[in-house]
């Protein structure tokens, strides 16, 4: 793999826009890839905020605590308006938030009426059109949100009660006809928590399954512990598992071969053969390997770029680690 190391003066988020880092809590500082750097902003926004989100034309951003309740949508850098989730083990599991454009309209989905309740919020209007009666949410702790790369499917990778995780995922055009749809899941039985999921194409997702307890004791998994596959969700079909050789964390799908493993430090994975094809033991990737931590300093921000398949990892105030397929 390929690294670059950028020193920074003072650094608060970090989200890529077009090949370009941008530290939208600080003034909307730009991270250029030859080193250059820039500003397209004019205020900066304090409170602790370590996670942000950009939407695809890079008018809007949302800046958010990852353990906590605040968040403060952005447009062209500046304060749009504040956002908020509820206080209900908000310290135990990331923030809910992904922008999407549907139709020319950009929707902010999150959880601002209840924990468990997904909605689509117009970000001009502060509109939530999902917020319809008859809602009646299963209790889903929704968690580490992201859209399939043509915009069609939202996946949410987060769990429930004791803790159980799962992936779910959500065709966003018919949720927006109906909202109810969004108090329903669609997602393959695993046998086994899914501590990991990343889009690789449009109907192909890298799953990543825990070493913890199967569900049903009796029944073989269909996804062994400690494996992957690549589920097509539109057939809901699941490729032949293989081992990973490390405890894994998040996964972020470069292509339908190679993947980034980012626990303790980064990895590049091939998807067919579960073989550590590189590491970076020098950089520090943090231990998060589910949407559930307690304590954000041990799992620094990382941003995956999926346009170019790099990853921009946080490591300190000053420094940010970009790493690259060589």
């Amino acid at each position: 793999m390929k690294r670059q190391t950028i020193n920074t003066n003072y650094l608060e988020t970090i989200d890529w826009l077009n090949g370009t880092i941008f530290d939208w809590a600080s003034a909307g500082k730009i991270y250029y890839p030859d080193g250059q750097q820039g500003q397209v902003g004019q205020y900066h926004y304090s409170l602790d905020f370590d996670g942000s989100i950009t939407s695809t034309d890079g008018q809007y951003a949302f800046i958010y605590q990852r353990l906590g309740t605040k968040g403060l949508l952005l447009k062209n850098g500046v304060l749009l308006r504040e956002i908020n989730r509820s206080y209900y083990c908000a310290d135990t599991y990331e923030y809910p938030a992904a922008f999407v454009t549907v139709n020319n309209t950009t929707y902010l989905i999150h959880c601002p009426n209840d924990y468990c309740q997904l909605d689509f919020e117009e970000v001009e209007t502060g509109n939530i059109v999902t917020a319809i009666e008859g809602r009646k949410p299963s209790d889903v702790f929704h968690s580490r949100l992201s859209i399939s790369p043509n915009g069609d499917y939202l996946m949410v990778c987060g769990w429930v009660w004791h803790p159980v995780e799962l992936v779910d995922l959500f065709d966003i055009a018919e949720c927006l006809k109906n909202p109810l749809l969004l108090d329903k899941t669609f997602s393959h039985n695993f046998g086994i928590e899914i501590y990991s999921a990343s889009f690789i194409d449009n109907e192909h997702i890298l799953v990543a399954s825990s070493d913890g307890e199967l569900f049903d004791d009796e029944v073989p998994p269909i996804l062994p512990p400690k494996h992957i596959a690549v589920w097509n969700f539109k057939n809901n079909e699941l490729s032949k598992p293989v081992e990973v050789d490390n405890t894994t964390g998040n996964f972020f799908a470069i292509n339908s071969r190679l993947a980034w493993d980012t626990y303790k430090f980064p990895k590049l994975i091939d998807i067919e053969t579960g073989e550590i094809m590189d590491k970076l033991e020098s950089v520090n990737s943090g231990i998060q390997s589910s949407s559930i931590y307690t304590n954000a300093t041990n799992c620094p921000q990382i941003r995956f770029d999926r346009q170019s398949g790099i990853i921009a990892i946080k490591i300190s105030s000053t420094i940010i680690e970009v790493l690259s397929v060589k």
